[in-house]
């Protein structure tokens, strides 16, 4: 009889989407889960007892962001991000950036020369600004002459509004076709649709954070071909700490998909490491 053969995670894992935030942002961005949506995070960690937690869990290398919902707060989370750079090796961000602040191409290019500074975070849903808004035009071509990468929650999962999906973000492709980007969540929900991108956009990455939950219903569709094919610009990501469901429902997930070995070597550790060089980083 042949026995199936057994996929296994290739340790330490490199993490590229948790979340990081000072403890009284966390705290209300946790209140407003529950207040708009009535969703209660499973892991209600700060960012401390977050890293430890994923530490103690088989993850090595860990890349986090966090946003400024708002105009004036940029600068005070980044310095928030400069001091726990400071303090956590193997750590690394996507910064925070909002278009609205005066200061904040300046404070951009300045970010930039972090060797542990990937790039910037864009959460468009709550920010509330379209991925080709021009104000973010001199952002991005910053980036592209730094070497770094940017990070955008432009999907419409689990819920959007007029900024997020595939049409604006297309409108900002055909500006930039080479930018250097991460799609957060496998483009959720417009899976297909942000999948196409992928062919002829060879800088795009994704992430499969929130992708890959069978009891969401709305789970990550396109099937194993194209999860092979793309397998070198698929990164795995947890969303932790503010997750509805154990992390691992979505690792189990991925493995019970039963793909190459090479797709799991490449996504849980690989790519992001490749990426770490891409952007600077002296790594074993």
């Amino acid at each position: 009889m042949i026995q199936p053969v057994t996929r296994r995670l290739p340790l330490p894992l490199v993490d590229f989407h948790v979340h990081l935030f000072p403890d009284r942002l966390f705290d209300a961005i946790r209140r407003k889960f529950v207040a708009d949506y009535g969703w209660k995070v499973l892991h209600p960690l700060y960012w401390r007892e977050s890293l430890a937690y994923l530490r103690e869990r088989g993850v090595g290398t860990a890349v986090y962001s966090n946003y400024a919902h708002r105009p004036g707060i940029a600068r005070g989370l980044n310095d928030w991000n400069l001091n726990i750079l400071a303090e956590t090796p193997d750590l690394y961000c996507f910064a925070a950036f909002h278009p609205e602040d005066d200061d904040g191409l300046a404070m951009a290019a300045a970010l930039l020369d972090h060797p542990r500074i990937l790039g910037f975070k864009l959460q468009l849903l709550v920010q509330r600004f379209f991925p080709d808004d021009e104000r973010l035009f001199p952002l991005y071509e910053l980036v592209m002459e730094k070497g770094k990468r940017l990070l955008f929650h432009v999907g419409t999962g689990p819920v959007g509004n007029e900024f997020v999906g595939v049409v604006p973000f297309r409108r900002l492709l055909a500006r930039y076709p080479g930018l250097p980007a991460i799609i957060a969540h496998m483009g959720a929900l417009e899976y297909g649709a942000f999948g196409e991108l992928m062919a002829d956009h060879p800088r795009l990455f994704m992430d499969t954070a929130f992708s890959f939950i069978p009891r969401l219903g709305s789970m990550f569709d396109l099937g194993g071909d194209f999860l092979e094919r793309y397998r070198d610009r698929i990164l795995y990501g947890s969303d932790f700490p503010n997750i509805l469901f154990p992390r691992e429902d979505e690792i189990d997930t991925l493995l019970n998909l039963n793909l190459s070995q090479e797709f799991y070597d490449a996504v849980f550790r690989d790519n992001g490491l490749c990426l770490l060089r891409e952007s600077g980083q002296t790594l074993p």
